[in-house]
């Protein structure tokens, strides 16, 4: 099995909410680094498991929908904690959405949140 990873980082605002969590149920921001990791048993012709700048490009997309937000008031969030696990499930269909996933079996979207603390979520791709 190959694995080709990427990573981005940005900056974005949320408060934790459902619980006593000090500090962080007020509006506070993060530096958030998403590190995408694809996998896949066979390259192309080429010798690539996946276009590395095709996976560039669906990170850089993060910029426009969440980077300098307020994740509590996005759709994607509604009705949820907006914690570090379900941001990581939440980018992993935003970046799967973005990219070519042939001929890649899985991926996992790690999302660290600050420089000690990080969330991923895996799944399986499915044609």
């Amino acid at each position: 099995m190959y694995s080709v990873s990427v990573s981005h980082e940005f900056t974005a605002w949320h408060y934790l909410i459902g619980g006593d969590w000090g500090p962080e149920n007020e509006l506070n921001s993060h530096p958030y680094k998403v590190d995408v990791v694809l996998e896949g048993p066979g390259l192309d012709t080429h010798g690539y498991l996946v276009d590395i700048i095709a996976v560039e490009q669906a990170l850089a997309a993060i910029d426009t929908r969440f980077a300098g937000n307020t994740l509590n008031e996005l759709p994607e969030f509604g009705g949820l904690n907006p914690s570090v696990e379900y941001f990581a499930r939440i980018l992993w269909h935003f970046v799967a959405e973005r990219i070519p996933t042939e001929p890649l079996a899985a991926m996992t979207i790690r999302v660290w949140e600050g420089e000690n603390a990080w969330a991923s979520y895996r799944r399986e791709i499915r044609r």
